[in-house]
């Protein structure tokens, strides 16, 4: 489905509640109790699982750091390093 989409007109109950289609919670791997995530942006509002936003999340960190340069480990060697001195 990847490059579809799938358009659902829902209703908002007094509360401010929706209720997510079967077919898009089956899809979205969404059950019951799980908590999603609502981004508000100037392109409206987008419901994501949390997988999906931190997937996206670490996309977007993955980018900012050199190709041959593991974060982790050069901040473990800083940790070192400050435990070293003190």
């Amino acid at each position: 489905m990847q490059g579809e989409q799938q358009v659902y007109h829902l209703k908002v109950d007094a509360s401010g509640r929706i209720v997510l289609p079967a077919e898009a919670r089956q899809r979205l791997h969404i059950a019951e109790g799980d908590t999603v995530i609502v981004v508000d942006d100037a392109l409206g509002l987008h419901i994501k699982t949390r997988e999906k936003a931190l997937a996206e999340a670490q996309a977007y960190f993955s980018k900012l750091a050199p190709a041959n340069v593991s974060l982790s480990k050069e901040i473990l060697k800083d940790r070192r390093s400050e435990s070293e001195r003190d």
